[in-house]
């Protein structure tokens, strides 16, 4: 990745990982189950760490959590840890409040593990090219039905030609999104990613094709395809 006057960018991750996982049916949050000896948040955690314009990882945990401190990347000297929200937007946030010597912030999913460095610089590189930022994403494969939500019955069907399944990371100039997040908290909008802040002030990010691969650890299914994919990854 090349920037232009021998330029590198400053950039701090946040990885939200307050979550519970109540979908994955297990008694620990699913960032903390184990693939191959290695806890899915190891994974997240080792490839962002992995760039050298990423200078700080702040995670922001459940206040309850006992089980990040434990893990041996905790002691990262660039990692700092701080205490999340009952929502992702106020992880986010936790974050953000942090004195933060970098113009440009990345959030990524905590149960994300299958990033490639390819994708993370791919998603970078836009730095220099937009004021705004972006996300990696796919386009949308499957048909779309719309359903009443009472009755569970089609209405109708959605065309995908313009849909993307938005993935993380996500990538904005720190202070825009630190404007963003608390203008959506003041007018009590719900969101579910960090671009729909943006969006909703009335920006619009870049889309950056990403793999397939970045998957989201949700259900129990998810793991096996994760284990595959991480066994690709490593053979890169």
């Amino acid at each position: 990745m090349r920037f232009r006057n021998n330029f590198k960018p400053k950039i701090v991750a946040i990885v939200p990982a307050a979550g519970i996982g109540k979908r994955m049916l297990l008694d620990i949050p699913k960032q903390y189950i184990k693939i191959k000896n290695r806890t899915i948040l190891e994974y997240t955690l080792t490839t962002l760490l992995s760039h050298p314009s990423i200078v700080q990882v702040i995670v922001s945990l459940n206040k309850r959590d006992k089980y990040f401190h434990k893990l041996s990347i905790a002691s990262n000297i660039r990692i700092t840890s701080v205490i999340g929200g009952n929502k992702r937007i106020y992880s986010v946030l936790s974050g953000l409040v942090l004195p933060i010597n970098a113009d440009w912030v990345i959030v990524h999913d905590a149960v994300r593990p299958c990033l490639s460095y390819k994708d993370l610089e791919k998603l970078i590189s836009i730095i220099g090219k937009t004021k705004v930022g972006g996300i990696l994403a796919r386009p949308t494969c499957d048909t779309i039905k719309y359903v009443s939500h009472n009755t569970k019955k089609i209405s109708h069907t959605i065309s995908r030609k313009k849909l993307w399944n938005a993935l993380t990371p996500q990538l904005f100039p720190t202070n825009l999104l630190r404007f963003c997040l608390s203008k959506i908290i003041r007018d009590n909008i719900d969101i579910t990613d960090e671009s729909s802040a943006l969006e909703y002030c009335g920006y619009n990010p870049l889309i950056i094709l990403g793999s397939y691969k970045n998957i989201k650890i949700t259900f129990p299914e998810d793991l096996i395809y994760a284990e595959i994919y991480l066994d690709e990854l490593s053979n890169d």
